[in-house]
């Protein structure tokens, strides 16, 4: 790997010990990982239960979709990949229909176990850009990183919310690890076992006591992805659990050994709570320090920056010379909005060191997920602001024009467009009603 790890991966090897997974062990280690070897399935499930874990590999030769099938029963959501010496491609397939992530054939390569171990944790690094915008909030997250608050970090879909996070961890001088646990998709019931574990007993395939990702985070940072996306119960067990106070099993809901508690969400939450669908009090707990995260739009000096970094970064990983683009493709760069934000312009970026022909990247190479130019379009073009086509039309026909189009422009995402209009989630929501009602399409809401 090139880059460090904020906080080792911690991996467990299922299958015997023999020299070949002894090897892959080490491997693993030099990779960044700290691992934990299980004879067995069995001895896999209780590491699992009392210290967790990020990664889980399994010799194909056991019964994967057993074990897969275990781990969802007692509702430990951990990645799991199938490896093995010699195995049939009839039972890799298996391997991988049961549940495996993937299959990586063993004698193991470096390669494929650093990328299986970079797969569930990202690089330690700073927030990359010079814009004053960026300046701004990364210096409040520093000032606020030795601090025990807990800090909410908003922004738009791919502006960075997790590498921020994980800046903050680093730069807070925790022992502990960084515990990611994504809100979003997971049923509440999967969700509250993932956060805070469960006793044997607790619903039917609760056999053994399971540690919570809560208590994992012990001395370190617990980072909750999209916390608007919380239940109602789980949002009253985690502000119990923020306040000290007991939980309704009768164990003890605090913060284990000081983990610090730092959440994200894409959304307004003070717009949620007026809507009843986020607690107050659990607000006014979570966003002792807001971070807001600017969109790249927002960023306009430091595109090219990001993009030198991201290709310096594919090159690399390519064994490719690191390219540079030429005043063509920097413009395009520089002028297209970016609605994906940074996680869109690494995607494009990565897509032009497969793509481009020479050392120098041209606009060719600059395609969007489909192979279309990522060039400007006639919405993009109207935007430089041309008065004089608006004349003759109302203002309240411009004001519609203008939210339809960027809310077009930004795939149906509700948050994205009132961000770029600088109006709310719910004035945007209260206008589209409007046209809907006035028989005007609306993109679907996303």
């Amino acid at each position: 790997m090139t880059e460090s790890l904020s906080t080792p991966v911690r991996m467990t090897l299922v299958g015997a010990q023999h020299s070949i997974f002894r090897q892959a062990a080490q491997m693993a280690r030099e990779t960044g990982a700290l691992v934990t070897m299980a004879d067995d399935e069995k001895a896999a499930l209780e590491s699992l239960r009392r210290a967790g874990g990020d990664l889980v590999m399994i010799d194909v030769s056991l019964d994967v979709p057993g074990f897969i099938s275990a781990l969802r029963a007692e509702r430990i959501a951990v990645p799991t990949i199938a490896c093995g010496i010699d195995a049939t491609a009839e039972r890799a397939v298996a391997a991988v229909r049961g549940g495996a992530r993937d299959y990586l054939p063993l004698p193991p390569d470096r390669d494929l176990i650093a990328a299986a171990i970079l797969s569930v944790a990202r690089p330690s690094r700073d927030m990359i850009g010079a814009s004053e915008a960026m300046r701004q909030v990364t210096d409040f997250a520093k000032s606020m990183a030795a601090t025990a608050a807990p800090i909410l970090i908003r922004g738009e879909p791919g502006t960075g919310k997790e590498v921020m996070a994980r800046m903050i961890h680093a730069c807070s001088g925790r022992t502990g690890h960084f515990v990611t646990v994504e809100c979003h998709g997971v049923a509440t019931a999967i969700l509250e076992s993932e956060l805070f574990g469960h006793e044997p007993g607790d619903f039917p395939g609760a056999i053994a006591r399971r540690v919570g990702r809560m208590d994992e985070a012990g001395g370190g940072t617990i980072f909750l992805r999209g916390v608007e996306a919380l239940s109602p119960p789980l949002q009253a067990r985690l502000l119990d659990l923020i306040q000290g106070q007991t939980a309704e099993n009768g164990l003890p809901a605090t913060l284990h050994q000081g983990a610090r508690l730092i959440t994200s969400s894409t959304s307004n939450l003070h717009s949620l709570v007026e809507q009843g669908r986020f607690r107050a009090d659990l607000l006014a707990r979570l966003d002792l320090a807001e971070i807001r995260l600017p969109s790249l739009r927002e960023r306009g000096q430091d595109i090219l920056t990001l993009a030198h970094h991201f290709a310096a970064q594919f090159a690399t990983l390519y064994g490719t010379r690191e390219p540079d683009f030429d005043d063509a493709a920097g413009s395009v760069l520089e002028t297209y909005v970016w609605p994906g934000n940074v996680s869109e312009l690494e995607t494009t970026i990565h897509r032009a060191i497969l793509l481009a022909q020479s050392p120098v990247i041209g606009t060719d190479a600059l395609v969007k997920v489909d192979g279309t130019p990522l060039e400007l379009s006639p919405e993009d073009q109207e935007d430089s602001m041309q008065v004089e086509p608006l004349i003759g039309h109302t203002v309240a026909e411009v004001e519609r024009e203008l939210i339809l189009h960027t809310l077009e422009r930004c795939g149906g995402n509700r948050t994205s467009a009132s961000s770029i209009l600088g109006i709310s989630v719910r004035t945007m929501r209260n206008k589209l009603k409007s046209f809907v009602q006035a028989g005007i399409s609306v993109a679907p809401c996303k």
